[in-house]
């Protein structure tokens, strides 16, 4: 059996090998030298705008991260929110280790796919199909939760735009995807001024709130919705594993390495480097604020919106903030659109995914991947309602699973390459690994009954799908023969066949195509039985007085069908041969004439590709806008001259 990655060549049409002996979608992928990248280099990221395309989610989660702490301390009164830094403490430790974990696997795995990569290589094939549901089920939830978020800002801030929620959530959606259908690096251009200013905001709010010694203002507290409940281990556990969705994100700038300009596993080090310190920076400096202004949870205002109004006061800086806020939210889509595509590409390679997804278009971007992940997200925008207490349940059970499979999976990297100080990587990876499964267990366990039992109903599904095209491609690799020699061509009986509507310039044309490619060549009229026996014998006397040297067959259609006639006619008649179809017709210069085709070309070709074996080829007379070299009146056009019939 062919290895699986030979099986057809998922970004070309043409033969998937070449001068050098690789796959032609492997030296496509080669990284651009610098300086001499062209239109590939401008369409890949720098270090700032991976920033840009790639961390939108990890960035936004500042803004709920730490609220999600502070709504389940909360239960337990000012002791508990007395917790909130330290909780915030050991969530920036695991980001610490996350960081660097995946700035190990950038390393060791340039070509992306991250978590699945990973256990591709050191674990099994069914728990590297595992990470890969995992991620596509997180990255989906992703989009519409950040969508959601983003329109539920919005319309708390303009309560009129509430009846249309779905509504702005699509077109967000749509815009996203347009800007992401022109390349990763316009997504990172156009993302990079908002971006730059939510992280230059909120570092304003910690700065800002850090030098006063009291609020500038405070929100009226809400009143104990319940007994106030004791600190205990599971308390502090469930505020981590909430706390650890401000996680979210971290992981995509490893799964899509290739996306970065060369040198690209330095650049995307240096951008998961990034993203870690300014995470954890305001992360830590929030949670300080929180425990600095004891600030608790009010209905109808976020944490978020509490210490901006804390710090800056409710004038101008307010505003700026949660409009940032508003638009980042909604934005941090992108980091999806940058992901997932990369991820489905590796998968498509591995002929887990149709090979669609392997293609790339112009501006160097996967489309069938981000048109999928759009169409996705807008059925769960829509069957939710636009509305994100819906969706967040679902979210972030999904990426703790790959996290733990990456760490589990570099430990064992570790343990096969034996490198410089592999020791303090395999510690760390295993640590990482013990802390990602604590989060995930807790995580799950806490959303199972407000939805995450969906997700667990999910990952087995996708990886079954994804076996079920693998085992597709094996068998069309089987029957294709490919790996072994095949035995030398011979040629066989084979003939052409054109059929002909009328005697025209057109027919002409069509049969001298048909006889400079076959010695022997039919011509086929299909007659309607519920027309009258004089148009079919208008036509044989036209065909007879042409002479064209061509054998005709007529043959009769019931029911007005012009395709089923026809393949039968090739099936019974010609069986054992090779047949090729010729299908003529007209091609009109301006693009309106165009719609004045009967369109039973396409009719033809689908009938004869469902119903028989023969090879069906469609030939276009072009029609000049202006007749050239000619006074005469033409004939006029009946209904159907145009046609093959």
């Amino acid at each position: 059996m062919p290895d699986a990655a030979t099986l057809v060549d998922p970004a070309s049409d043409h033969s998937p090998t070449g001068q050098t002996g690789l796959p032609r979608w492997r030296r496509s992928w080669r990284p651009v030298r610098p300086g001499a990248g062209g239109a590939a280099g401008r369409d890949r990221l720098s270090v700032l705008g991976g920033l840009a395309a790639l961390s939108l989610d990890a960035m936004a989660s500042v803004a709920y991260g730490p609220e999600a702490i502070v709504l389940v301390l909360a239960s337990a009164g000012g002791i508990g929110l007395g917790f909130t830094l330290p909780v915030t403490l050991a969530i920036a430790g695991l980001l610490a280790v996350l960081v660097l974990s995946y700035r190990q696997v950038i390393g060791a795995f340039p070509d992306g796919g991250g978590a699945y990569a990973v256990a591709k290589r050191h674990l099994s094939r069914r728990t590297s199909l595992v990470a890969a549901a995992s991620l596509v089920v997180d990255y989906v939830l992703n989009v519409a939760v950040s969508v959601a978020a983003g329109v539920a800002a919005l319309t708390s801030a303009f309560p009129a735009l509430l009846p249309y929620t779905v509504e702005l959530c699509l077109a967000i959606l749509v815009a996203i995807t347009a800007v992401n259908l022109r390349g990763i690096a316009a997504s990172a251009r156009v993302f990079i001024a908002p971006t730059a200013l939510f992280v230059g905001a909120i570092l304003t709010v910690i700065v800002v709130g850090l030098l006063r010694d009291a609020p500038a203002a405070t929100a009226e507290p809400a009143a104990a919705a319940g007994p106030v409940q004791a600190v205990g281990a599971l308390l502090l556990l469930k505020a981590f594993a909430n706390g650890c969705a401000a996680l979210t994100g971290v992981e995509a700038i490893a799964n899509a390495v290739p996306a970065f300009r060369e040198p690209a596993v330095r650049r995307a080090q240096r951008a998961e480097v990034a993203l870690g310190a300014l995470l954890g920076i305001m992360l830590i400096g929030l949670a300080t604020l929180i425990s600095r202004f004891q600030i608790t949870p009010v209905e109808g205002v976020t944490v978020l919106a509490q210490l901006t109004d804390a710090t800056l006061g409710h004038g101008i800086g307010f505003y700026l903030v949660q409009v940032t806020t508003m638009v980042l939210l909604a934005l941090a889509a992108n980091t999806s659109f940058g992901g997932l595509p990369v991820l489905a590409k590796l998968l498509a390679e591995d002929n887990y995914l149709p090979h669609v997804f392997a293609l790339r278009a112009r501006w160097q971007v996967y489309r069938y991947g981000v048109l999928v992940l759009s169409a996705i997200a807008a059925v769960l925008l829509v069957a939710a309602r636009g509305q994100v207490n819906t969706l967040v349940p679902l979210f972030a059970i999904g990426v703790f699973v790959g996290f733990t499979i990456a760490q589990y999976g570099m430990v064992r990297h570790w343990l096969a390459v034996c490198g410089r100080g592999w020791r303090w990587k395999l510690a760390l990876n295993g640590f990482g690994a013990l802390l990602t499964l604590a989060a995930a267990i807790v995580t799950t366990g806490s959303k199972l009954a407000e939805g995450a039992w969906l997700i667990a109903i999910a990952l087995p599904l996708l990886v079954l799908g994804f076996e079920r095209v693998h085992r597709a491609y094996q068998r069309i690799g089987s029957t294709l023969g490919l790996g072994r020699t095949p035995v030398p061509p011979h040629p066989g009986p084979s003939i052409v066949i054109v059929p002909v509507g009328e005697v025209s310039e057109l027919t002409r044309r069509a049969l001298a195509a048909a006889l400079s490619l076959g010695d022997e060549v039919a011509a086929v009229h299909v007659a309607y039985t519920d027309e009258p026996a004089t148009a079919a014998a208008r036509f044989r006397v036209a065909w007879e007085a042409w002479h064209p040297d061509v054998p005709l067959a007529v043959i009769a259609a019931a029911d007005r069908d012009l395709g089923r006639p026809l393949a039968a006619h090739l099936r019974d008649r010609y069986a054992g041969r090779h047949v090729f179809v010729i299908i003529p017709e007209v091609q009109p210069d301006r693009r309106w004439e165009r719609l004045l085709r009967n369109n039973r070309g396409a009719v033809l070709e689908r009938a004869v590709r469902r119903h028989s074996e023969a090879i069906v080829c469609r030939m276009r007379f072009p029609v000049p806008a202006r007749s050239v070299g000619s006074t005469a009146t033409p004939e006029p056009l009946v209904a159907g001259s145009t046609s093959v019939r």
